[in-house]
């Protein structure tokens, strides 16, 4: 595709591009931001270098495209409850996302995308994986498509949330293991394994084989691309077709950003 307002670079075969030529802290054009949707519409993840934004220019971004969706298990940074805080102490021995999720899939209408705009950034690593769930499901043999279409499976918020709040209540929801993305029609794989517990219409074993066999499927590098952050970098991940994962490789550095997310519909 043909951009005129802004610099496209393509990362990897499957997903991920880089955008330039735009300052996201000035106002933007119509014309400009059409086309930042459709790089997004068109990778799945895109990536913006040296913006400074202060928290009220990061919301008026994101707000442009759906409404804000808050995540209640992240602190907020202060004065500003839409944006959370995702921050790594040195004396933290596990990092936040360190598995192949998708984020808010345990919601009845997970999230659009997540915006995360980096802070404070580790000498070294700290990079983060983003997987393609288009590529994934047109990797699969058409038997196995059709074997998995009008499959379901429970995504449970407390299979990671439970270990910081024993006590909470955690946000389950059921939705189809195959999906078709609201904008692009096409059709993605819709598991992951930070929150997916089982798929409904199996019995136990055959449901964990079947979501094994997906898991290691969905997080081939086959289908990846990799992101190594620098200050002032925003990352702007679709939730509909991607999965992710942040490296736990930079202990005992300090690694902090400001993350927004959009609000999305239910799977379909």
């Amino acid at each position: 595709m043909n951009y005129q307002h802004i610099q496209v670079e393509p990362l990897s075969t499957w997903l991920g591009a880089e955008i330039g030529g735009v300052d996201l802290a000035a106002p933007l054009g119509g014309e400009a931001f059409a086309e930042i949707r459709r790089a997004f519409g068109e990778y799945g993840v895109v990536f913006f270098r040296d913006q400074r934004l202060t928290p009220e220019q990061h919301l008026a971004f994101a707000e442009r495209f759906a409404p804000i969706d808050i995540n209640r298990f992240f602190a907020v940074v202060p004065g500003y409850p839409m944006i959370a805080e995702v921050r790594k102490e040195p004396d933290q021995t596990r990092n936040i996302g360190g598995g192949w999720h998708t984020d808010h899939s345990y919601d009845e209408a997970p999230a659009l995308g997540s915006m995360l705009y980096a802070r404070e950034v580790p000498r070294t690593g700290g990079d983060t994986l983003f997987a393609s769930m288009y590529a994934a499901y047109d990797a699969l043999s058409p038997r196995m498509q059709a074997y998995l279409e009008g499959l379901t499976a429970t995504h449970d918020g407390g299979l990671v949330f439970r270990r910081f709040n024993p006590d909470g209540k955690f946000n389950v929801s059921v939705h189809p293991v195959i999906v078709r993305h609201r904008e692009t029609k096409r059709k993605v794989i819709y598991v992951n394994r930070a929150y997916t517990s089982h798929i409904n219409e199996l019995p136990p074993e055959e449901s964990k084989a079947v979501l094994a066999f997906l898991y290691n499927h969905c997080e081939s590098p086959l289908w990846q691309v990799r992101f190594t952050w620098r200050q002032h970098s925003i990352a702007f991940w679709d939730n509909r077709c991607t999965q992710h994962l942040a490296t736990w490789d930079y202990f005992p550095q300090v690694r902090s950003g400001f993350r927004v997310t959009v609000a999305g519909d239910r799977p379909f």
